[in-house]
């Protein structure tokens, strides 16, 4: 499976400004056997992830919503998950 994700700041007051440390910080809270590809845009963070396993793109969003509650990245939320390519085991 492999899909985009696309985080952006919260707009909360008090809410520090992004810092390319925190992309760094997201990435290392997500699993280690997932294959991840950092970039950022225009205020964002995308992340590309791709899992060898049966993950599913729920699954990943739940595992990166939950990384998104830790205090020095809860500035962040999940915008969108977008799904790039199917699994093998997926028919898409």
């Amino acid at each position: 499976m492999l899909v985009e994700l696309t985080m952006c700041p919260t707009v909360e007051p008090g809410a520090s400004a992004g810092s390319p440390v925190d992309g760094i910080r997201i990435l290392a809270l997500l699993p280690d056997q997932w294959r991840k590809d950092l970039r950022q845009a225009n205020g964002e963070i995308v992340i590309r992830v791709e899992t060898a396993d049966g993950t599913t793109p729920a699954q990943i969003e739940a595992t990166v919503t939950e990384a998104l509650t830790d205090p020095a990245i809860s500035h962040w939320r999940l915008r969108a998950c977008q799904t790039l390519a199917a699994g093998p085991d997926d028919p898409r």
